[in-house]
């Protein structure tokens, strides 16, 4: 099936009569909407970031630009519906969209300039995955933690040109430094031409004669590295943060991939975390729940005081505003939500048990509301 693509205007939101700055102020519009700093992990984000970025690359060049509105995707991209033979899947076999120019020359009496497709260009590089863990404070207020990582680099040795030292690569003669070959024939439709892999330096478009004794010709190596990486606050267990360039390195000359890290946040023994509020819940005595107290309450900020008023019942709930997670765009704070509940005394004393049962002498049903209510819905 051909991949199925959006207009690139339809991308941006602008019409086909939208001027340079037009088609800028949109691109950056969605690019600041979407981008991956902005939403690790988010996978739609960061695919209409990529739709964007390719919209503009196209519509923002003037000569892509055109290409595009004559021809559609296939004036812009050489392999746009090759797999399902091009225009309907009409043409089949050794049809080859790498050579729009001759195509497109004998169609319409124009074209593309020709010219044949460099499969030798730079390439950028894989990204790398790891992760880290990190505990609950650390989440919270953010932190700097180091991972270690094995990654392609460049070779120490040749700098990456694959050639031992004091040589350079010879040019292949074959492909001219393409990297491809064509052959081309006439048929009643026009030239159709079918692009391979040289042969000769197996699409590097160049010889190594005399090879780096180091990394054998491939110009890369393989090293381990430690890589800081500074952990934002409010982030939530797992989420993903990325260091652009910190990936595999690229080939010919490409730019280096990214280095992607999922945070695992340790569990707290007394904290849970739901969005950005923190939850705990706190043990009072009955004399606390009944004539009121102060105590101190746990917070990721360190221990605060607060007033619990008398008549407390066991599982009211009660809100430290401020006290939660910092939002993870630096602005502001969740809460803290403390559940209170009543502790029931174990292992009384024959004399603590006689007082209590003269205490339960001198209470009337009047001091016991939800118990009061409870067996009158009953009895009824």
């Amino acid at each position: 099936m051909a991949e199925q693509k959006r207009d690139y205007y339809e991308v941006l939101g602008v019409d086909r009569n939208a001027s340079e700055a037009e088609i800028k102020r949109a691109y950056r519009k969605l690019a600041k909407e979407n981008h991956p700093d902005l939403h690790p992990g988010d996978k739609a984000c960061e695919a209409r970031f990529k739709e964007a970025n390719e919209a503009y690359e196209v519509l923002s060049n003037a000569e892509k630009k055109a290409k595009y509105d004559q021809f559609g995707f296939a004036g812009v991209d050489p392999n746009y519906g090759a797999g399902a033979g091009g225009y309907g899947g009409g043409f089949t076999g050794d049809f080859d969209f790498g050579d729009l120019g001759d195509i497109f020359g004998s169609f319409f009496g124009g074209g593309f300039g020709g010219g044949q497709a460099r499969r030798n260009g730079p390439v950028r590089g894989e990204t790398i995955r790891t992760s880290v863990s990190i505990s609950f404070e650390e989440a919270a207020f953010g932190c700097e933690k180091e991972v270690v990582i094995n990654r392609t680099e460049s070779c120490s040795e040749c700098g990456g040109t694959g050639c031992a030292k004091g040589t350079t690569a010879e040019t292949c003669s074959n492909c001219r430094g393409t990297g491809t070959v064509q052959q081309r024939r006439q048929t009643p439709m026009g030239v159709f031409a079918t692009t391979t892999t040289c042969p000769k330096c197996g699409g590097t478009g160049k010889i190594i004669h005399q090879p780096c004794p180091k990394c054998h010709g491939t110009g890369a190596e393989r090293r381990q590295r430690t890589i800081k990486a500074s952990i934002p606050a409010g982030i939530d267990n797992g989420q993903t943060i990325s260091l652009r360039g910190q990936g595999n390195a690229g080939k010919n000359g490409g730019i280096a991939g990214d280095l992607h890290i999922t945070v695992t946040v340790r569990p707290h023994e007394i904290f849970r975390r739901e969005g950005n509020s923190v939850l705990c819940e706190a043990p009072i005595t009955f004399v606390q729940a009944a004539l009121g107290t102060e105590m101190e309450i746990p917070t990721i900020d360190g221990k605060v005081k607060y007033t619990i008023p008398e008549g407390t019942q066991s599982g009211t709930v009660f809100r430290l505003k401020g006290k939660g997670i910092p939002n993870l765009n630096g602005r502001g704070r969740g809460d803290q939500f403390v559940t209170v509940f009543v502790e029931t005394p174990r292992n009384l004393t024959a004399e603590q048990r006689e007082a209590l049962k003269k205490f339960g002498e001198t209470m009337g049903e009047n001091n016991y509301g939800e118990r009061k209510g409870f067996f009158r819905k009953f009895k009824k």
